[in-house]
């Protein structure tokens, strides 16, 4: 993984883990609940003359580090084309490691807020992890960015210290959902998730939007999560409730699992596999192979997305890291440029002062489309329907369109 450089305004203070295993990119997202609240406080020192402390709460090691090494690579490149600054300052950004679950990433995300005295925290991968903060940060005052973790209660109810650059678990599904009613003209589909939080927020998105365009269920599964390896018995009650689709939430080494069995089942031929866009994404497509030609998913972004804005940003992106940008990666790209807008219009860049010009951070000009943050604090965005193909002998997720909200 590479690490954020000493240049000319961004200074570092932590050390970054090294370039995550290839096994360690299949695992991609966890949604769940929880509950901590340290003591202490934070949100900086409010010194307006010297560099504005920004912390990064990724996960560096252990089975989610490739996501933390795109989100970090997103970062990055925004300061790389921003002069490392934000907002006209210069920034000195302290990192910390989420590792894989809150037990980790609850206390060391602390540390950036009581010890480290930082105006502001970008990152978080785990939704059990942002849960078990969220408390901590409100009491602290200092404004968290979520870039990734999907919990619909994270942003429900809205905090002036609780902000999301990603998505929220339902959303993506809700999204597709209208689509499907009208691609499917009245056949019935199958609803199949991974029995955690994620999943049954995403199935619950789906289904609302789905039926509400007139969508008919022809059943539904939630398979225990990450210890699921045969889904043959599942496949086989696909089969036979006369389902022409099937919707599915699955990520990293489960998304490919399923999706490579899925295709040797033969069910691909004739019931039509969609699912939110984390099962054909970035390590899982590349693992997946060919098995995943004709998925369709809905999600925030592709890196195939036709757009002057994207263009120049997957050419810059693949100029600095030599790979394509992820959805991980714009999410953390966007969360700094939404710092550069409130930065830049603070009275004050402690804590309360960011939290204060949050507020008035107007449209983000973003790789995935031009957004701005909802009444909840969520990206108000554009979701597309994209379906694995092989695009100049690379398989990729392309854009069929923009789906309508």
């Amino acid at each position: 993984m590479s690490a954020l450089p000493a240049g000319r305004g961004a200074r570092r203070t932590r050390g970054l883990a090294p370039t995550a295993l290839a096994a360690a990119s299949l695992l991609m997202l966890a949604a769940c609940g929880g509950g901590s609240l340290s003591e202490g406080g934070g949100g900086g020192e409010g010194d307006d003359s010297g560099p504005v402390k920004i912390g990064l709460a990724l996960p560096l090691s252990g089975v989610y580090s490739s996501l933390g090494e795109d989100m970090e690579q997103g970062f990055q490149l925004y300061l790389d084309e921003n002069e490392d600054q934000l907002g006209g300052r210069d920034i000195e950004i302290i990192s910390a490691d989420e590792g894989e679950t809150p037990q980790t990433g609850v206390p060391a995300t602390t540390k950036l807020v009581t010890q480290d005295q930082v105006s502001a925290v970008v990152g978080i991968v785990n939704s059990a992890t942002a849960l078990g903060l969220k408390d901590t940060f409100v009491q602290s005052e200092v404004p968290l960015i979520i870039a990734n973790a999907g919990a619909d209660d994270l942003t429900t109810p809205p905090s002036p210290y609780i902000w999301r650059t990603s998505f929220t678990n339902g959303q993506v599904g809700e999204a597709l959902g209208a689509a499907v009613a009208e691609e499917l003209g009245g056949d019935p589909i199958y609803l199949m998730a991974a029995d955690y939080a994620a999943g049954h927020e995403s199935v619950d998105g789906f289904r609302e939007s789905f039926t509400a365009a007139g969508g008919k269920i022809a059943g539904e599964a939630f398979t225990p999560f990450g210890t699921t390896s045969d889904w043959q018995p599942y496949l086989n009650k696909v089969r036979s409730s006369g389902a022409k689709a099937v919707y599915v939430f699955y990520a990293g080494a489960e998304a490919v699992n399923f999706v490579k069995q899925y295709d040797a089942f033969g069910l691909g031929d004739n019931i039509q596999l969609y699912g939110a866009g984390f099962l054909t994404e970035g390590g899982a497509l590349d693992a997946q192979g060919k098995s995943a030609l004709g998925v369709r998913t809905s999600l925030h972004y592709s890196n195939l997305l036709d757009s002057e804005r994207n263009a120049q940003f997957v050419e810059a992106y693949e100029a600095a890291y030599n790979e394509p940008p992820t959805v991980y990666a714009v999410q953390a790209y966007d969360a700094a440029a939404v710092l550069d807008q409130a930065i830049e219009s603070a009275e004050s860049t402690d804590g309360a002062g960011l939290a204060e010009a949050l507020e008035g951070v107007g449209e983000i000009d973003s790789p995935r489309g031009t957004w701005s943050f909802d009444e909840n604090h969520n990206p108000d965005q554009p979701y597309y329907q994209r379906e694995v193909q092989e695009v100049d002998g690379v398989l990729g997720n392309a854009v069929l369109g923009e789906l309508e909200q």
